[in-house]
């Protein structure tokens, strides 16, 4: 019998307890997948959102919430004749629940703004003007919200008419409520409050330029932030604390999963006494018999990795199809994610088995005699 089939034949051993233990790592690895996939998926929707926009560079006042805080809508009239800025738009974001939908994204946009300009017409029409009592819809939302061109739409108290559906290149834009910045304004008590402005920088503009412009902003409005696409959500306090938490999650999941393999394994060590005893006695060395429970338990880790990965993808898909995150995010499950969960589970299956594997070479051959 070969060195792996030994190995094997310990699995097999208990079918029941080691499908229970795979359940174990599985459900771990599940949970990093999922929950990290969608933590990322979130975050790349927002920034693809900003890119289709036309913005290369976001001012905000990114706290500790996902959304931006209000502040004076002033500032961008005092920013707009900065250099290298060709095209500034006003925008007031909010997070909120529309009629049947409890999390949907509404967006005031500056009238006239270029924020607009990437908004291609599905059916219907744009509003007349920004007093208009009407907005627009991504088509994803119009499917959340189950309405069309024509149907009424309420938001806080006011109701407002669905002018028309749109198709707006990212995900983020497809599933938001698209109005006019004055007439979200007005719905909300808001005037003259925003809570980000997109710019659009002139053709050219390097890097170094745009830090440049970041830092003459700041210099005015100590009270805000100017950053580049990219660096907009990696800079944000409510980000970071979802992307803890979602380790944080993690990592309860995984400990779970340690446990449960080193539980195991133990067990296994315990049952097989007589049989380790026997094989030092046949001159098997302490190293191959240590060698022989970490691979056991790295294949529990290994085949749980794989589970894990296949439920967690499965499920952050379902979740990113419900009608509370449809519109939102959808996850971003790439190689790599998958890749490190799995690791994860092989040292999840490595580490839980050093000390039964300690254990086991300490035993001595003349175990096996005494136990008959």
């Amino acid at each position: 019998m070969t060195f792996f089939a030994v190995v094997v034949r310990g699995l097999l051993r208990r079918p029941m307890r080691t499908a229970l233990t795979l359940g174990g790592i599985s459900i771990g690895i599940a949970a990093v997948v999922a929950l990290v996939g969608m933590s990322r998926g979130f975050e790349k929707s927002w920034q693809v959102g900003l890119k289709a926009r036309g913005t290369d560079m976001v001012v905000s006042n990114m706290g500790g919430g996902l959304t931006p805080k209000p502040f004076d809508a002033a500032v961008r009239d005092r920013i707009a004749g900065l250099p290298h800025i060709a095209a500034t738009c006003s925008l007031l974001v909010q997070l909120t629940g529309i009629e049947d939908s409890d999390l949907m994204i509404v967006s005031g946009r500056e009238w006239g703004g270029f924020s607009w300009s990437n908004l291609k017409l599905i059916s219907g029409r744009m509003p007349h003007d920004a007093a208009e009592k009407a907005v627009v819809l991504g088509r994803t939302a119009a499917e959340v919200l189950k309405k069309k061109v024509g149907d009424p739409i309420q938001i806080e108290t006011t109701e407002l008419t669905v002018a028309g559906i749109v198709q707006g290149g990212a995900l983020v834009e497809d599933g938001s409520v698209i109005l006019s910045l004055s007439l979200l304004q007005e719905i909300l008590g808001s005037q003259n409050q925003i809570n980000a402005i997109d710019i659009r920088a002139t053709p050219g503009t390097s890097e170094e330029q745009l830090h440049e412009l970041s830092r003459q902003i700041q210099q005015l409005f100590p009270h805000v932030r100017a950053v580049t696409v990219s660096e907009h959500l990696s800079d944000s306090e409510g980000f970071r604390m979802v992307r803890a938490m979602t380790w944080a999650t993690s990592l309860l999941a995984v400990i779970v999963g340690v446990l449960g393999v080193m539980n195991t394994m133990l067990m296994t060590v315990f049952e097989r006494t007589h049989e380790i005893c026997v094989l030092l006695a046949l001159g098997w060395t302490r190293a191959r018999i240590m060698r022989m429970v970490l691979y056991e338990s790295a294949l529990l880790g290994l085949f749980g990795g794989i589970l894990g990965v296949t439920l967690g993808t499965i499920g952050a898909h379902l979740l990113g199809a419900t009608p509370g995150m449809r519109g939102l995010l959808e996850p971003d499950l790439g190689l790599p994610l998958l890749g490190l969960s799995a690791l994860i589970a092989v040292a999840v299956g490595v580490v839980s088995g050093l000390y039964p594997a300690w254990r086991s070479s300490r035993l001595t051959p003349s175990v096996a005699l005494q136990s008959g």
